[in-house]
């Protein structure tokens, strides 16, 4: 029976860990902190339940369908209400509804006159062919104009990303935006001509994919596939070292050293620039009759995660002003409020509230504002308050109240993202039977980050 050890007990790690232990592989699953799971963290309290880190699981692919099935999770797997399908962007100050249908665009105030014939131009615009790499902003003034950047492709990126639109790369960041480009010319004729193509891979677009969750929240996946690891899973286990034997790899912990036919390294970039890897003798990336260390922190160290603040806030329903009835709300940070949206989340999924009452769920920090996205409770809150008084109407103080600080939350796939990517392939191809998954390298949304673990397992039960 081959054995892999698995760094990292987030969804992506416990996925792959699921199905290669399915295969018949020995897994065992190495995580540093207290707990599986991840930023999925939900609580249950008085009657409200609490998302820290994600709020939904958005089904891009028949992968993440697959993988509730075969944890046993169907009977708990819980959609969205149809109901709440409208999705608020701020502008002028007040959260307006997005149009769902070109008739709705043309009519909407959030965009001007001019933004709306910028909609038509599109189509007519060439594409780039020169191969020069452009942040998703370019890409947006280019081919409409800086107002829907600014009013609009700014707070999707603060609600993706939680990051900057100047930055962050078309490339990498939004593959399938400049796919559409790439293959069709322009964004809205891959939209018209491009529906075969989606509906023959059987994956759905993040904007019309199903939102889900379970009966007592998003933690019930991964605390579903840790149980079923049992003891296979090790908790407060930090892995501090890889080197390479004759046969496979020999993995350094905390408590001790065990060796394995492969490795998967499931964690953070940032984890993984501070882990010591050592190829063998006679690699490509060593000397003859020598050893060295791979040690990719000059490179992973620079991945920049800036800090991200869910502040989770329930209210008496007579408190709230705005009917909170949709998905929520994304704010561009030409509005000049700190928080960066507010997801309605008592209306997404049932018993998210005791009755007469809502809960909803705001963001700050990010790359907007960094300096935000670590302060203590009580600021973050007063902070959270002030903005929700002026957009939703908010009155009173809230009844119940939950913070979360992640002080690097969301790795950024800026311009020249490609290198850290290429590092990845170069390590994987130099040191066989070490590989890299996660959300560092796949997507960072949690569906993204589900499929990277299945692709992962296929991949590794082939290779062995």
């Amino acid at each position: 029976m081959k054995s892999v050890a698995i760094i990292g007990a987030g969804i992506t790690g416990l996925t792959t860990a699921f199905y290669l232990k399915r295969a018949g592989f020995a897994v065992t699953v190495f995580e540093a902190g207290p707990r599986a799971g991840g930023v999925i963290q939900s609580i249950r309290q008085d009657g409200f339940l609490a998302e820290f880190g994600p709020n939904t699981i958005l089904e891009t692919s028949p992968k993440i369908k697959q993988l509730i099935a075969d944890a046993g999770l169907a009977s708990r797997r819980l959609n969205s209400d149809p109901q709440a399908e409208a999705r608020y962007v701020v502008r002028y100050g007040r959260p307006i509804e997005m149009p769902g249908s070109p008739l709705g665009f043309f009519a909407t105030p959030l965009f001007t006159a001019k933004a709306k014939l910028a909609v038509l131009r599109e189509p007519f615009i060439k594409p780039r062919r020169d191969g020069v790499e452009e942040s998703i902003g370019q890409f947006v003034v280019r081919r409409f104009n800086q107002e829907f950047l600014d009013h609009a492709i700014d707070a999707l990126v603060a609600g993706i990303y939680a990051g900057d639109p100047n930055k962050l790369s078309l490339t990498h960041a939004f593959p399938k935006l400049k796919a559409l480009e790439d293959n069709y010319g322009s964004m809205i004729k891959g939209q018209i001509f491009g529906a075969r193509d989606r509906k023959k891979s059987g994956e759905v677009a993040k904007d019309r994919a199903a939102k889900l969750s379970f009966d007592e929240g998003l933690q019930v996946l991964p605390d579903t596939l840790a149980a079923q690891l049992g003891d296979l899973l090790k908790l407060n286990t930090p892995v501090t070292k890889l080197t390479q034997t004759g046969n496979g790899w020999r993995v350094t912990t905390s408590n001790g050293e065990a060796e394995f036919d492969a490795v998967i390294y499931c964690g953070t970039a940032y984890k993984l620039a501070e882990l010591g890897v050592e190829g063998r003798a006679g690699s490509s990336l060593t000397a003859v009759g020598a050893r060295k260390a791979i040690r990719p922190a000059g490179a992973f160290s620079e991945v920049l995660y800036p800090p991200v603040a869910s502040v989770v806030l329930g209210f008496r329903r007579e408190d709230v002003a705005h009917p909170a009835s949709g998905f929520g709300m994304l704010i561009p940070k030409i509005e000049g409020f700190k928080i960066l949206g507010t997801i309605f989340s008592s209306a997404l999924f049932p018993n998210r509230a005791p009755a007469g009452h809502l809960t909803l769920t705001s963001y700050i920090g990010g790359t907007r504002y960094p300096e935000l996205g670590t302060l203590p409770p009580d600021e973050l809150v007063a902070k959270t308050l002030a903005d929700l008084r002026v957009l939703l109407g908010v009155k009173g103080k809230p009844v119940f109240v939950q913070t979360a600080v992640y002080p690097r939350a969301i790795p950024q796939y800026n311009v020249g993202y490609g290198k850290y990517r290429n590092l990845l392939n170069e390590i994987e191809k130099t040191c066989p039977n070490l590989f890299f998954a996660g959300h560092y390298r796949d997507g960072v949304s949690l569906g993204d980050s589900i499929v990277s673990g299945v692709n992962m397992a296929e991949r590794v039960s082939k290779t062995l």
